[in-house]
């Protein structure tokens, strides 16, 4: 059954300019003033860095040691922790009410059903607050007491998030960690209060570009969110630098996937782009795997053929 959000605030929405949107946003008419579209654009290089990150990277391509998988999931939940405590204390502010899905969105709860799986019963005092990720923590709380509508930044950056990438990042866990297939341990990737994930965006976003912001305001909060991925960066790194001093096999899943997988779905084996680009680092793996995906292929049978037959030419004029 189709979830029945609380019902959209009113607005005009005349005289607003169409704008080419992803697949994701074809029913949407946008403006490059609203708070979705300046988040998106205002956002993209935080968001790249946090992309490239090697602990993410790792992650993608399924090279992920299980105890620094538990230990991110105890990050998270002290960041929701902090994150919805903040929004419940605002939940009746203007900015705030409008964007306030407790069922749909708060994550907490599954967290903690996560630790207890990894942790067992006694979770709560075998994980603490770590120094990568208190200043995520402390600056949270400090917007929520301060200036509640920055709140809408860090809701931004990890929700949507959540419902995007985090959806590709569950299967790739799964599979690395050999995870039971009924979800134990992946709780927090399950919003299992939201039928369609890109309804739910489109109406979330929806909700923030109907939030009575003035320019300053937007622009305040465009660099919170770029302080959000900072944060998350900060907490990468420290995961990062903890993977160097454990001794753990790692379990290869793979490939993995791609961002742009993240935002489209479907099998990484079959993006060309991916393959070129680890082609192009030099390894030999996916250089093959890059012209069996052309292969693949019909348009790039042409191309990979007329390639093929130049390098033949270039080849016999060089012996000549």
């Amino acid at each position: 059954m189709e979830n029945e959000f609380p019902p959209e605030p009113n607005s005009a929405k005349k005289g607003r300019a169409m704008i080419a949107l992803d697949d994701d946003d074809d029913d949407e008419v946008l403006s490059p003033t609203d708070l979705s579209e300046l988040l998106a654009e205002g956002t993209k290089e935080a968001h790249d860095r946090a992309e490239n990150c090697q602990f993410v990277k790792d992650f993608l391509r399924g090279r992920i040691k299980r105890e620094l998988f538990k230990r991110g999931t105890a990050a998270l939940y002290f960041v929701y922790s902090a994150m919805e405590e903040e929004i419940e204390k605002n939940k009746d502010h203007h900015d705030i009410a409008p964007i306030y899905f407790p069922v749909e969105l708060h994550r907490r709860e599954a967290l903690a059903q996560d630790l207890e799986y990894f942790y067992g019963e006694d979770w709560e005092n075998q994980i603490s607050l770590s120094a990568g990720t208190k200043p995520y923590v402390d600056r949270i709380h400090e917007v929520g007491e301060k200036d509640p509508v920055l709140l809408v930044a860090h809701s931004y950056t990890r929700y949507m998030g959540d419902l995007s990438g985090g959806q590709i990042l569950k299967k790739v866990a799964q599979r690395a960690l050999k995870l039971p297939s009924t979800g134990e341990g992946l709780n927090f990737y399950q919003f299992e209060g939201i039928h369609s994930h890109k309804g739910f965006k489109q109406l979330y976003r929806s909700r923030m570009n109907e939030l009575e912001l003035d320019a300053e305001t937007k622009d305040r909060i465009v660099e919170e969110s770029n302080q959000a991925f900072g944060f998350n960066m900060m907490v990468f790194t420290e995961l990062e630098e903890l993977g160097k001093t454990i001794k753990e096999e790692v379990q290869d899943a793979g490939f993995g996937h791609s961002h742009a997988e993240m935002m489209e779905g479907g099998d990484i084996n079959k993006c060309p782009y991916y393959a070129a680009k680890m082609a192009v680092s030099g390894n030999p793996t996916h250089a093959c795997q890059l012209a069996m995906t052309l292969l693949r292929h019909p348009p790039c049978q042409v191309v990979l053929a007329a390639w093929m037959a130049a390098l033949a030419g270039f080849t016999a004029w060089y012996f000549m």
